[in-house]
């Protein structure tokens, strides 16, 4: 595709992001963003999965009056045509969610403006589930209770059916992929606090995801909030040119709204998952016991204190020690590891505590951590990136089986990214690049990597002793060289004590004028 063209679609895309934002938050009125997310998200579902079955039956239809296709049918009669449209099996052949009819986009909206239409929309939700089996128990079916003002519904409906998933401009994917993705951040936005239960900030994602390659295997996500990590890498496995069913998903959620939310988030893009059998939490009813996963990505909840660590401290999982009752960060780790397979690698997003505590047993973890070899990079995060906490984070990134033994890579990205709103930030993809490139040039033993101070360096493990075996990057990398500007040092600082005295000089003249001014206005000091 050329620049034009892409830019084209962008902005195309754009475009009916913001517009459906700003007209489905004006008929939001008084339901909660963590309430409506549900709705919006829900209905953009349904229309999705309705187009696409409309544009697979118009295929269907041309492939039939086709005499070069293989499906051609010979003096078909329309109600021969009819017929072999409502053959099932074609549409689950091309992967294809089979649609009723009663639950088709058109029948909806033709009755967008009855009474109604809440308890159309969730019998419609019921028939989909009933026919598609890796649907059941995803869809939201509250539409037709009391509390939902069923005119705003109504208009919602019409407002939704402007978006063309069958727009032969894009593909459905990629359109319903964008409005997905953007409404999850908005949300996450308008919910503040709560929204970050279920939204890892996209750069953040992407930079774990470029950094651990997932290519192949079983990728695991213990607290997965919408599933952001999972479309991450399926992103990036199109975009290196291997196949999405080259790995297996696993994840776990404990929110029931937000484990449908990431079933549906993997549904619409057609990608096969384990999410266990339901919603539950992974300390106390971990849904995948026997899973040992190529690849962990997670962003846990921060120093959670009611994680009922005092119902587990016999827990086989505690091979490093037992985590504080009062802090979940190093149970989180430890149960990744628990389901790492020998050659497995993890990306953690923790809060920059979990790098030097020594209260609780957490100094006694990290050391054994260190000690077994298990750490294999730390990245600090510059603050302001997440919508739901202001507390500073970290990246730690766990490998069984190190290339580099007896050494980790620390990078302070503290000084990265840039402002993308008036309160958040992210990274841009330059600096992506630039993290990305160093940790990989180091992991390979590439002669392209060197220390650079203020930003990332190889730390030897009796190096991390002799700091306790405190994981801060800020402690090993130091500070940024400053240019050389050629100017002797001492040379430097006589110039710039003359100048100091000059400005002291000036500073006293100043002060003998103003009490001089004020003296002759009759205050004295």
């Amino acid at each position: 595709m050329d620049k034009k063209k892409a830019a084209k679609q962008t902005s195309s895309l754009a475009n009916i992001e913001k517009t459906l934002w700003a007209a489905a938050d004006k008929l939001r009125s008084n339901m909660d963003a963590a309430e409506y997310k549900h709705v919006v998200l829900g209905l953009i579902f349904l229309k999705y999965i309705s187009d696409s079955f409309d544009e697979f039956r118009s295929q269907l239809t041309a492939r039939i009056q086709d005499p070069e296709d293989e499906l051609y049918w010979e003096d078909a009669t329309d109600e021969d045509i009819a017929g072999e449209l409502e053959d099932r099996d074609h549409y689950l052949a091309a992967n294809i969610f089979w649609v009723p009819a009663e639950a088709r986009w058109g029948s909806i909206q033709a009755k967008a403006r009855e009474a109604d239409i809440g308890r159309t929309i969730d019998n419609a939700m019921a028939a989909i589930e009933k026919e598609n089996p890796r649907l059941k128990g995803i869809l939201n079916r509250e539409y037709g209770r009391e509390r939902m003002k069923q005119v705003r519904l109504g208009e919602l409906i019409d407002l939704i059916a402007t978006i063309g998933f069958n727009d032969t401009e894009h593909r459905a994917k990629d359109v319903l992929g964008h409005v997905y993705e953007y409404f999850l951040g908005q949300f996450a936005s308008a919910e503040g606090k709560k929204g970050g239960q279920f939204y890892t900030p996209k750069s953040i994602v992407s930079l774990i995801v470029e950094m651990l390659e997932p290519y192949k295997g079983r990728v695991y996500d213990p607290a997965m909030g919408s599933g952001g990590f999972f479309v991450s890498s399926e992103k990036f496995i199109e975009s290196h040119g291997g196949k999405l069913g080259d790995i297996s998903i696993y994840g776990q959620e404990s929110n029931p709204t937000t484990w449908r939310l990431a079933a549906m988030n993997m549904a619409i893009r057609g990608m096969d998952f384990n999410f266990g059998k339901e919603p539950a939490d992974s300390f106390h009813n971990d849904q995948h016991p026997d899973l040992k996963a190529d690849y962990v990505m997670a962003n846990p909840p921060f120093n959670i204190s009611d994680w009922g660590g005092d119902a587990l401290e016999a827990d086989k999982r505690w091979q490093f020690g037992t985590p504080p009752a009062g802090n979940a960060n190093f149970a989180w780790v430890q149960h990744m590891l628990h389901h790492l397979a020998p050659n497995g690698r993890a990306g953690i997003v923790l809060a920059n505590g979990s790098m030097s505590s020594n209260t609780n047993n957490e100094g006694a973890i990290r050391k054994a951590l260190v000690e077994a070899d298990l750490v294999e990079c730390m990245v600090a995060l510059p603050g302001q990136l997440f919508t739901n906490t202001q507390i500073p984070a970290c990246i730690w990134f766990l490998a069984r089986n190190k290339p580099r033994q007896g050494e980790i890579l620390f990078i302070d990205a503290r000084i990265k990214g840039e402002m993308a709103s008036r309160v958040l930030k992210e990274f841009s993809s330059e600096d992506i690049t630039a993290i990305v490139d160093v940790y990989h040039q180091w992991r390979n033993g590439d002669a392209k990597y060197h220390d650079e101070p203020g930003f990332v360096k190889s730390a030897a493990l009796e190096e991390i002793r002799g700091h306790e075996h405190v994981l801060t990057p800020g402690r090993y990398v130091g500070a940024a060289d400053e240019d050389d500007d050629g100017v002797p040092f001492a040379a430097k600082i006589a110039g710039l004590t003359g100048q100091l005295t000059t400005q002291f000089k000036r500073g006293h003249e100043l002060e003998s004028a103003i009490k001089a001014q004020l003296g002759g206005l009759g205050f004295e000091f």
